[in-house]
């Protein structure tokens, strides 16, 4: 079964938020509403989206303050502003708060559909996408195939699934900073939650079986504040 894509979208105006969600629902989206500025940035640290729609002018926060705290925390989910204000200079600064597409009111409903659907297909290229089977790291194989990490052909440690997704993310993304928001969408998934401390047990992990010294990372950083690297 294909897991159904959520968006949240954020409208003050009570009939445009009905038939916002009405169409999106009819074409197969699961639909989370919020009317204010506050709300929405409430309702997108509960849960894990595929896209935000967002009106500028909302309650209490607007649109463009609510995208610059999502973006501080989340650079990967895509937003679409909708705005009555059409003008370049609206458009511009919707894009440097980090937007990724920008309508305007009135809009035509089979345009915002198509481009919720391009947006949403962008986004889906956090999942995780790998062909690799095996990896060596110091002294220690790793094989993805079977989860077992050996050293001199003698099995040291069995890997969970989740260590293994998220050690082959790591590799796949070798001496990129990785954040713990792209880490929780790609291994955890859109509706699962662990602590930043779970993340952190995970690298110390790592950090026994591969390090020689594990006070002193070779291989396994964590980022102060952003999230974790691997370097080989």
């Amino acid at each position: 079964m294909m897991e159904q894509k959520r968006i949240l979208v954020v409208e003050d105006e009570e009939h445009l938020l009905e038939g916002l969600e009405l169409n999106l629902k009819l074409e197969g989206y699961d639909v989370v509403t919020a009317k204010t500025g506050s709300e929405a940035i409430d309702k997108f640290k509960k849960a894990r989206y595929h896209l935000v729609i967002l009106d500028v002018m909302i309650p209490d926060i607007n649109g463009f303050d609510v995208c610059q705290t999502i973006r501080l925390s989340d650079g990967q989910t895509p937003i679409l502003f909708l705005s009555a204000r059409s003008s370049s200079d609206d458009k511009i600064q919707g894009l440097k708060h980090g937007a990724d597409d920008y309508l305007a009111k009135p809009f035509n409903l089979e345009e915002l559909l198509l481009r919720v659907k391009i947006l949403v297909q962008r986004g889906e290229g956090v999942s995780l996408k790998s062909e690799l089977e095996q990896y060596v790291i110091g002294k220690a194989s790793v094989d993805f195939i079977t989860f077992e990490v050996k050293e001199d052909d003698k099995l040291v440690y069995n890997l969970s699934h989740k260590e293994s997704k998220l050690l082959r993310l790591l590799i796949d993304k070798k001496n990129e900073v990785v954040s713990r928001e792209y880490i929780l969408e790609t291994v955890w998934g859109f509706d699962v939650y662990p602590t930043t401390r779970t993340i952190d047990n995970y690298i110390l992990t790592y950090r026994k079986l591969f390090e020689v010294d594990s006070r002193n990372p070779q291989y396994f950083h964590s980022i102060r504040g952003i999230g974790y690297k691997f370097t080989d």
